[in-house]
């Protein structure tokens, strides 16, 4: 149980480094996607009839949904929640042709195991998140939903709110409906917003900015994803070394115990031996 203890509090401390450099990640990721969410939204509310691939809306009867999960388990409840909301939006959507794309060996492997369609697979690309990945998924998506093989795309991850309270997201990623940023949204929304002039036509701004919206937003889920899985690893492994520091006052104590009654039973029979000698 010593040794246990050793281990687990090496894998706290770990997690403790990983999970600040990808909290920092995450942070320096929002600014951006927020930046850009309020200018396409501004292109967007310009326009009367916005004209692009990703844009159009049709019957969901082919869904993607992308899952994103953990590379590693020793993480408390973190890979099971998110399959299990996961599975949640899966019955909401029973009936529906289902395809899958795990992002993360623990979603691959279970996703697998329940029989999903598996349209690509992404492992070990989360313990260091790359733009290049990020690209790929999105590129991937796009394409699918522009040859109509799919009909909408959502994406299930972890966003990281506090090291102990994860939340646990289902947003819809294509179409591009509603652009969401924060609350100074609503602010511009009731006519503040500035009246921009751009030089290039419409349709170059959003065959540029959408494929670049979805890049960005696959990419903030998995930087958001990462923190997540390094702060309950991190609370799963403080957690630990914790009880295995209980178990091992118990089992001393129990020692100690068990040591005093057999020094009591030796003395007594040194005693006893004695007197019946006498």
């Amino acid at each position: 149980m010593k040794n246990t203890q050793q281990i687990t509090r090496a894998m706290k401390f770990v997690a403790a480094a990983r999970l600040r450099r990808a909290q920092e990640a995450a942070i320096a990721a929002r600014p951006y996607a927020k930046e850009l969410a309020r200018m396409l939204r501004s292109i967007m509310s310009r326009i009367a009839e916005p004209q692009h691939p990703l844009l159009v809306r049709r019957s969901e009867e082919r869904i993607l949904a992308l899952v994103l999960t953990g590379e590693r388990g020793l993480a408390g409840a973190f890979n099971a929640n998110i399959l299990r909301k996961a599975q949640d939006f899966f019955r909401a959507n029973k009936g529906k042709k289902i395809s899958t794309i795990p992002v993360g060996k623990k979603g691959r492997d279970a996703l697998r195991k329940a029989g999903f369609n598996l349209i690509a697979e992404y492992v070990n690309v989360l313990a260091r998140v790359d733009f290049g990945t990020a690209r790929e998924i999105a590129s991937l998506v796009t394409d699918l939903y522009a040859k109509e093989e799919i009909d909408s795309v959502y994406i299930v991850f972890s966003e990281f709110k506090t090291v102990m309270t994860p939340n646990l997201v289902v947003t819809k990623l294509l179409p591009v409906e509603g652009v969401q940023t924060d609350d100074e949204s609503a602010v511009e929304s009731t006519g503040s917003q500035v009246d921009y002039i751009y030089e290039q036509p419409v349709e170059q701004l959003l065959g540029k900015l959408l494929p670049r919206y979805i890049e960005t937003q696959v990419l903030r889920a998995m930087l958001e994803s990462s923190a997540a899985e390094h702060a309950a690893r991190m609370t799963a492994m403080e957690s630990a070394t914790k009880n295995a520091g209980d178990v091992i006052e118990a089992l001393t104590l129990h020692m100690n115990k068990v040591r005093q009654a057999a020094i009591t039973k030796e003395i007594i029979e040194i005693v006893s031996g004695a007197s019946y000698g006498a």
